[in-house]
């Protein structure tokens, strides 16, 4: 088996050896630092203000020490009082001072001790909330679709099944990068950071519920081993896995792969056949991009179209799966057609679709 020397998806030793978990799409409001310096200008905020009321009332407190307040006392005072530390060397001793150390420096106290405590209680809140969403994910997500590498053949995949209806919420994305599934995450789609080889970074992505199962990565080898670990963990899921080399391409049907494209050999058809008639290189290349221009779709056979010739229908119709048989639209047994026939139809697409954004590499 031929492999590649490197592996593109490793992106960094670091991230190969980060434990994997599952992030969640969700719309940043504010960056922590800023909310952070936020908070702290706010204490300090707090802390000038009490201060200065209790130097304005100075006359009202007493010092151990020397009896009297000076601003460096009163910022010391409101620093014990706010903390709640409360030495009790400095303490108010008139009424007026008291009655402000009840209406005003207790609230003040709390304040500060909200906006402290605030950043803590907020984490506290951000976890169990998205715990709570990835539990509910886990109980509600069913017959999803699994994409092993967020690369370009990955995005592209993603971008075609989006084309056909898929939502963004049945595609889960495994991926060993976390800037790439932060990228995939801001596209609203859910990632685990792991490495698609391991039974557990897939079994976090729920592969064992999953209906289809998508490996792009970069290496042939490592695709085999995805291929592997998803066939044994999901016997009954339709695998389709991209490979460098043509060679590595029967590797991979034996590893539990029902269909295996090799993005190099196609390529390179695509290349020769732009070059001898650039015109149909562009149609194939319309067709094999869904969602706008002309479209490959596969449909069932409609009543109406029963027993009718291939010819007739109103679309055009360019194979017929019957059963475990693909049959061209010249081959005398695909007509008539029957009731439990599939066809695979060129037809218009509906509307364009939005592309997605380009990663990081």
């Amino acid at each position: 088996m031929k492999l590649p020397s490197r592996d593109v998806m490793a992106r960094n030793a670091e991230e190969k050896t980060s434990p994997s978990r599952i992030r969640m799409p969700r719309r940043v409001v504010e960056k922590p630092l800023r909310q952070v310096t936020k908070r702290l200008l706010m204490a300090l905020g707090v802390l000038a203000l009490t201060t200065l009321i209790v130097y304005a009332d100075r006359d009202g407190y007493n010092d151990n020490s020397d009896s009297t307040l000076d601003f460096l006392d009163c910022a010391y005072y409101a620093t014990v009082t706010l903390s709640t530390t409360g030495y009790g060397d400095i303490v108010p001793y008139s009424d007026s001072a008291r009655l402000i150390n009840i209406l005003v420096i207790t609230p003040l106290r709390v304040m500060f001790l909200i906006i402290l405590v605030g950043t803590t209680l907020e984490v506290l809140t951000e976890r169990t909330r998205e715990e709570w969403r990835l539990n509910r994910w886990r109980s509600t997500l069913r017959e999803h679709t699994v994409v092993v590498g967020f690369g370009t053949k990955g995005r592209s995949a993603i971008q075609t099944l989006c084309a056909t209806g898929l939502r963004k919420e049945q595609i889960v994305i495994v991926d060993p990068s976390t800037k790439v599934i932060e990228t995939a995450n801001g596209d609203g789609f859910v990632g685990v950071v792991g490495d698609a080889t391991r039974s557990d970074v897939l079994l976090r992505a729920e592969v064992q519920k999953a209906r289809q199962i998508v490996i792009a990565t970069q290496r042939d080898d490592t695709a085999v081993l995805v291929a592997l670990t998803a066939r044994q963990l999901n016997k009954g899921a339709k695998i389709v896995a991209a490979v460098r080399e043509e060679e590595n391409a029967p590797l991979l049907r034996q590893s539990g792969a029902d269909a295996v494209i090799t993005s190099a050999s196609a390529a390179g058809r695509l290349l020769g056949l732009s070059v001898l008639s650039p015109s149909a290189g562009t149609v194939m290349e319309d067709l094999i991009q869904q969602g706008s221009g002309l479209d490959l779709v596969e449909r069932p056979v409609i009543k109406a179209e029963v027993g009718k010739n291939v010819r007739e229908t109103d679309d055009l119709v360019v194979s017929v799966l019957r059963g475990h048989r693909l049959l061209g639209y010249d081959d005398p047994a695909a007509s008539p057609l029957q009731l439990t026939d599939r066809v695979i139809t060129i037809v218009r697409a509906a509307a364009p679709v939005t592309p997605l954004s380009t990663p990081p590499e």
